[in-house]
């Protein structure tokens, strides 16, 4: 096997065409051996390269502000600790999976006009739009319960 780099805590190599990185642990010393065909981790590099920022744009469409209000929210109403931080930022970032920004958008402007009292409040949420959205994100946000709660 020839050595393609060195480090502190492990090596790679590569052998019979596939490339090998050996890894201990800090803690218990353990060796870790993980092989990937060459060929098939240059393919996967080109396509990545070149797929990744699309998919990043499209999965990338929350703005850091809304991430943000929407985690400050969710730790005021659940505890404001280091695990209730990573709680929340997941279940943005499920939301976020789930629900495009703009639908996030328009199910926030339901909740937050549909508590003006009167005919104004009553009309905006009987509309079907308002209706879909807000069981959107509820649905959204019921998934994200499931996954970081």
């Amino acid at each position: 096997m020839s050595s393609l780099s060195a480090g502190e805590f492990g090596e790679a190599g590569f052998e019979a065409g596939r490339a090998t990185v050996y890894h201990a642990d800090k803690l218990g010393g353990a060796m870790r051996i993980v092989g990937i065909p060459l060929l098939l981790a240059g393919a996967a590099a080109a396509v990545g390269m070149a797929v990744a920022p699309a998919i990043a744009d499209e999965l990338n469409d929350y703005p850091t502000t809304a991430r943000a209000d929407y985690v400050l929210a969710c730790m005021k109403a659940n505890g404001e600790t280091r695990h209730v931080l990573e709680q929340c930022s997941c279940s943005i970032d499920v939301i976020a999976s789930v629900l495009p920004y703009e639908r996030y958008v328009t199910a926030e402007a339901v909740l937050s006009v549909g508590q003006v009292q009167g005919n104004l409040g009553t009309q905006f949420r009987s509309t079907e739009q308002a209706k879909s959205a807000l069981n959107d994100l509820r649905r959204a946000q019921a998934e994200a319960e499931v996954r970081c709660f």
